[in-house]
């Protein structure tokens, strides 16, 4: 048996261990983030609009709408 390749093989294995380690951290952790790779966004992670703000964007798309705009493509 080649003792190189299977401490490469091990150590390959530990890294990927590591990294999944790091990565269940980090989608566990309530406080800071420990070092490792960014967890993914998810909708429950963004910021809500306020009612305010809706109000504001339906008026805009209002007026898009108005100005001709957003017409629907003919197919």
């Amino acid at each position: 048996m080649d003792t190189k390749r299977i401490l490469a093989e091990l150590r390959t294995e530990r890294d990927r261990l590591d990294k999944a380690i790091l990565a269940l951290e980090a989608f566990n952790s309530t406080g800071r983030r420990k070092a490792g790779p960014a967890p993914r966004a998810t909708s429950s992670r963004r910021g809500r609009m306020s009612a305010a703000a809706r109000r504001k964007l339906s008026r805009l798309l209002k007026q898009r709408w108005a100005q001709g705009k957003m017409k629907p493509k003919a197919a």
